[in-house]
């Protein structure tokens, strides 16, 4: 028999998702708590294989029922709902150690499968959460690749790639030399480089130069 925890602080909800879980005969509920710090104590008492946990509770969040739940090593898998869906949650919810997250909306459709998927130890996110983690990883692998240069760090990539100095550049663009020296520093912070030679290979790749 596997045992699920409810944590949700709106007894409607819990309710829903009592029915749920005890339509299926080789599932129960191991206990019902109305806020973050009554789940973990809950777990710490029942030791369900996994804990649903609403993301805004009272006390103690969804999210920090997730980290004490790794802190305290225990080994329920923890399945976030929530009625938001903003980059910065999802991100938080990953490093919190989350592996199953799913919007309230899509509860009634995807609350099974979400379950079964925690219980075989795979993650589970609705296409509408991977489609917005795939967006957050390409933008990430973009962040890394320089793509977020501004115009002008560009424009003093391109110059040091061609072979003038900080003092010609300056010259070139109006700017002071310690500007450009600014610019040169960050744009160098955002390659993740530390030589003129990464950053000749960088405009060369980007076709800012000729090789």
């Amino acid at each position: 028999m596997k045992r699920i925890l409810i944590a949700d602080d709106h007894e409607v909800v819990r309710s829903g998702l009592r029915a749920i879980i005890e339509a299926r005969s080789n599932w129960a509920v191991a206990g019902e708590a109305c806020d973050g710090e009554q789940a973990i104590t809950l777990a710490l008492d029942t030791r369900p294989d996994v804990i649903i946990a609403d993301y805004s509770m009272p006390v103690v969040s969804g999210l920090e029922v997730s980290r004490r739940v790794k802190v305290l090593q225990l080994r329920s898998e923890v399945l976030i709902l929530t009625m938001h869906e903003s980059d910065e949650l999802l991100t938080e919810a990953l490093l919190a150690g989350v592996r199953g997250f799913l919007l309230k909306s899509d509860a009634k459709r995807h609350l099974i499968s979400a379950i079964e998927a925690l219980l075989e130890g795979r993650p589970y996110f609705t296409s509408v959460v991977l489609e917005k983690l795939l967006v957050n990883y390409q933008l990430n692998k973009q962040n890394r690749s320089g793509m977020l240069l501004t115009a002008r760090e560009q424009n003093v990539v391109q110059l040091i790639a061609e072979g003038h100095t900080n003092k010609v550049i300056s010259s070139m663009l109006n700017l002071s030399v310690k500007t450009v020296e600014t610019h040169r520093a960050s744009a160098m912070r955002k390659l993740g480089m530390s030589s003129t030679a990464e950053l000749v290979r960088y405009a060369i790749r980007k076709r800012l130069v000729s090789p």
